[in-house]
């Protein structure tokens, strides 16, 4: 006679073993009509399976993250159930859950087309309508095999050969259709309405280019149709802001085959690339950070020493001369520590920062490049602090403050963070990061700071705390990240003298705020839309004539206006005014200055800004300091700009 705990406290009693969705049913019948599955005592299973003992539960529906995941997880089973309908021939293999919606790779002779992901989302929309049961039987190993044997799904055969015979697998049943899964999954299709198929692309089997090539659909589910519309809305203003499209535009930079994931910036593109490194820089000088510069090319034994050829070979750039063979540096770290490692260093030393806009090259798959968001070549604003063990979470502490301040400059005013932590495959001894993991989760415990733990996803060398953004359209970027290092400076040997007089090894603590200018840039250039703050527009003020009259005057005022450091540019061109109005406004240009002959006649100026907004005619002292207090507001000027 089980009794059940639910999360208010209430208990229940039951003559024998009951499911979740009987539980349901005792409370009232509009829960058991939201119930899509149970966690009891933690654990999710489906709401028909029995509970036979004592247990807390809590019954998941669709307002629960975990019942979107199984809307998510079901539909994909769904999928399944079209596609067999419509392509008998074609084999499963499997179909996960992903970030905001689903995919699963099939294997079919014919390529599918768009059409067809018409007819597969036209075939699962009529499946939903039936409304029919989604049942789970339970069979041990030996007896799927016979089952998908039968079924003539070799990709499941697959999957099951690596079950222990005997292991106990979960059945999923779609009317004639039957798929396997831990699970849960929703108990009827009612449950499931909102989705679309978005697209097909191609995914080796388990990731492995020495496989087959499956083909792999993907979709998105929500839990009520609302959910999907405002989806599908953020995925229509993202492809707007796509950062290819307005860097094309606004002339930024471009990419082209003879240099895949490589960036040709163009000078309006170079002038938000040097404006953001002065901004680093100087903030960096200020809080005690020396600049350096290291070889692009290095003698693959010290990435040897350093650990990262063992790990990171296949991603490295080489060439040889002289039958040496050199890597092209993809980080910077190992070059810093010899940096340090010139001359003796004493414990009143430390902690030295170490700071290089450092040129790096990564082979990454050229099918995983995306404009500047994955690249070849990038630069990071990276730095290396070498310290004591006691002055580590001080500078955590202090680096924490500098990135939130940093990206509150940018009007990013919510930033998400996460403590990882030891992966598998790791250089150091299981004390050295006991130490370095405490270190971190001090420091942002001490700070008082919410933050979620990541098991295993550290560097192979420390663990690290990540920093990511939120933009305007409440997307995730990760860009800064500070990593605890005891092992590096010991493998190349870097060391300082202590209080005792004795050799000590120094800490290294790998440290960046934006993560590299590229990635940052194209993050900017879609959360502004190419709007972007006028200290970091690449033009920041355009001079516009009425006739050809006004010229020499605007040739003045332009003069006048760089004099003084301002990006400013010239437009005498004998055309409309209406005309220059809207092409500099599509470029985004924040100051649209007007000079016709009553302008020059008063000795002023008509200012428009890229909003459309008139700030009428006025003297140029006036507009200069219009000017600089839009330049010196920076976050609060940006997230005025976002509204």
């Amino acid at each position: 006679m089980p009794i059940i705990t639910l999360p208010d406290g209430n208990k229940k009693s039951f003559d024998s073993s009951v499911t979740v969705m009987e539980i349901a049913e005792a409370i009232g019948p509009g829960l058991a009509k939201a119930t899509i599955a149970g966690k009891v005592n933690g654990s999710l299973i489906d709401a028909t399976i029995p509970i036979n003992r004592d247990s807390n539960v809590h019954i998941i529906t669709s307002r629960d993250i975990e019942g979107i995941d199984i809307i998510r997880h079901s539909f994909a089973h769904l999928l399944g159930h079209a596609v067999k309908q419509l392509y008998p021939k074609a084999k499963m293999a499997i179909g996960p859950v992903i970030e905001d919606g689903f995919y699963y790779d099939i294997y079919y002779e014919e390529s599918f087309t768009p059409d067809d992901l018409i007819k597969i989302e036209k075939r699962i929309n009529e499946l939903i309508k039936r409304d029919y049961d989604v049942l789970v039987e339970v069979v041990n190993s030996n007896q799927a095999y016979e089952i998908f044997s039968k079924r003539n799904e070799p990709y499941k055969l697959q999957i099951i050969k690596e079950i222990p015979d005997g292991e106990e697998i979960k059945l999923y049943h779609h009317e004639e259709y039957t798929d396997m899964c831990r699970g849960p999954h929703v108990p009827n299709t009612k449950h499931l309405r909102a989705f679309k198929l978005m697209k097909i692309s191609g995914a080796y089997w388990r990731g492995n280019c020495n496989n087959e090539m499956l083909q792999r659909i993907y979709g998105t589910a929500w839990a009520n149709t609302k959910e999907l519309k405002s989806y599908l809305n953020k995925l229509e203003e993202a492809e707007k802001r796509d950062h290819r499209k307005i860097a094309k535009k606004m002339s930024l930079y471009h990419t082209q085959e003879e240099a895949p994931g490589m960036i040709f910036w163009h000078p309006n593109g170079l002038v938000i690339y040097q404006v953001l490194e002065d901004f680093i820089r100087n903030i960096l000088r200020d809080n005690g950070y020396k600049e350096v510069k290291t070889p692009q090319a290095v003698d693959r034994t010290l990435w040897e020493k350093s650990g990262h050829w063992e790990k990171f070979k296949e991603d490295m750039f080489t060439t040889t001369s002289e039958n040496r063979e050199y890597a092209i540096k993809p980080m910077n770290c190992p070059c810093h520590v010899q940096i340090f490692n010139q001359g003796l260093k004493s414990y009143k030393d430390l902690p030295i920062r170490l700071a290089e806009f450092g040129s790096c090259h990564r082979n990454e798959p050229s099918g995983s490049l995306h404009g500047l968001m994955r690249v070849r070549n990038f630069v990071q604003d990276d730095a290396h602090i070498f310290c004591k063990e006691s002055q580590i979470q001080s500078e955590v502490s202090n680096f924490i403050d500098l990135v939130f301040n940093v990206y509150k400059a940018f009007g990013f005013n919510e930033v998400l963070i996460k403590l990882s932590t030891r992966p598998d495959k790791r250089v150091g001894s299981d004390e050295i990061w006991d130490k370095s993991e405490k270190a971190l989760s001090d420091a942002l415990t001490a700070k008082n700071l919410k933050w979620d733990l990541l098991p295993g996803e550290g560097a192979f060398y420390g663990p690290k705390i990540e920093f990511s953004l939120k933009d305007c359209l409440g997307r995730i970027w990760q860009c800064g990240t500070i990593q605890v290092d005891f092992s590096m400076p010991e493998r190349l040997e870097a060391s300082y003298i202590d209080e005792g007089n004795m050799r000590k090894t120094p800490v290294m603590l790998h440290r960046a705020i934006l993560g590299s200018f590229e990635r940052f840039i194209g993050i900017l250039i879609e959360n502004y839309a190419g709007r972007f703050p006028v200290w970091l527009s690449p033009i920041q003020i355009i001079v516009m004539s009425i006739t050809d009259r006004n010229s020499n005057n605007c040739k003045t005022i332009m003069n006048k206006l760089i004099k003084k450091g301002y990006r400013t540019e010239i437009d005498i061109r004998n055309e409309k005014i209406g005309l220059k109005i809207r092409e500099h406004t599509l470029q985004r240009i924040p100051f649209l200055l007007i000079l016709g002959d009553k302008e020059e006649k008063g000795n002023l100026i008509s200012v428009r800004t890229r909003e459309g907004k008139e700030l009428g005619s006025m003297k140029l002292e006036n507009f200069i300091s219009i000017l600089e207090e839009s330049i010196t507001q920076k976050g609060r000027l940006t997230q005025s700009i976002n509204k």
